[in-house]
């Protein structure tokens, strides 16, 4: 029996997901701050690994590097490396590129800049392999990855972040972490335009939480602590909001705080259809072109692909497992294909 287990080491989560002869059977995803000190990375990567179980192989991506613990990208991906290759104790730990390729633990270093961030990379390829043509929108907690197939080949242009978000592949707009004020400035607030706080008092989260497209207590879209460390409830969420712009929650109505919400809501999905457009532009996607939806926020996009009229497929129908493990193993849509990926 073959066991693999594929990693995506990010900067606020670690995702795994284990494969015993082809078949996904367990998928992972914790919470992590090696922003806080690359012992917190080592701690989680451990607690995932004692939870998931040891394997044959280990396939590996990451985002991580780009965490300001690390003095540049390179020595992140070198770092993160050498702790993978550590914990998992087996000489069987390879690292996906943005070339599609796997390379060993020895030559880490003068590939360093195709692993960086080459988590993305990873999805596309496993969705290419099953749909011939489409975008796939990855909505994670963080980002958003926007990736043209056609014929079974994936045309994305981008390669590192950099150019990924020059080019309309990657919007750092997610599902839950970041603030709205990355959005707009101003919101329509009973009738007058008013500019948001430039604070830290709320998350995408909490405008989800009163949009209800998060649930209280949802463990899996949003595992990040709250701005004001208070409890992840509709109230508590109304209560940060209002403060974005000066007020507290008992100056709102419901209407009011609906409205607030999804003007929100919609600002941001705006941020996504402006590189939807730029694709267009390029000539890569058409306005039928179906849509692939994957990550924790891909709720969201299901929504998108229906108010343009386009089809939709979801990445969860990519494996034939059990309803629960497809859902997790499309929250973390790069870990699990890469655990079915053929080194």
């Amino acid at each position: 029996m073959t066991c693999v287990i594929g990693w995506d080491i990010g900067g606020a989560h670690i995702k795994a997901a284990r494969a015993r002869n082809g078949r996904l059977d367990a998928v992972v995803q914790r919470a992590c701050t090696p922003h806080l000190g690359f012992n917190h990375l080592e701690r989680v990567v451990e607690e995932t690994l004692a939870e998931i179980g040891r394997a044959d192989r280990h396939h590996i991506t990451m985002t991580a590097e780009l965490s300001d613990v690390f003095p540049n990208r390179t020595t992140g991906v070198e770092l993160i490396a050498s702790l993978m290759a550590r914990l998992t104790s087996t000489d069987e730990v390879l690292f996906y590129t943005a070339k599609s390729q796997f390379v060993s633990f020895p030559y880490v270093k003068q590939c360093a800049n195709l692993i960086a961030s080459a988590n993305w990379r990873i999805s596309a390829d496993f969705v290419a392999q099953n749909i011939s043509h489409g975008l796939l929108i990855d909505m994670g907690s963080t980002t958003t990855d926007l990736i043209p197939i056609s014929n079974n080949v994936v045309i994305a242009q981008g390669r590192d972040d950099a150019s990924r978000l020059a080019h309309g592949e990657l919007v750092y707009a997610g599902f839950s972490r970041g603030i709205p004020q990355a959005y707009v400035q101003f919101a329509p607030i009973r009738g007058h335009w008013t500019p948001l706080v430039n604070e830290a008092f709320a998350t995408m989260a909490d405008v989800r939480r009163i949009l209800q497209d998060l649930p209280e207590g949802d463990c899996r879209g949003d595992l990040a602590p709250t701005a004001d460390g208070r409890p992840k409830t509709r109230e508590a969420s109304q209560a940060r909001l209002a403060r974005l712009v000066g007020r507290d929650t008992a100056e709102f109505n419901e209407n009011d705080m609906h409205a607030f919400a999804y003007y929100l809501a919609r600002a941001q999905q705006r941020r996504i259809e402006e590189q939807m457009a730029l694709l267009m532009s390029r000539g890569v996607i058409t306005t039928t072109t179906p849509i692939i939806g994957a990550g924790v926020g891909r709720g969201l996009i299901k929504q998108l692909a229906h108010q343009q009229a386009r089809a939709y497929h979801d990445f969860s129908h990519l494996f034939i497992i059990s309803q629960a493990l497809q859902e997790l193993a499309s929250d973390c849509a790069p870990a699990s294909a890469l655990a079915l990926l053929q080194s």
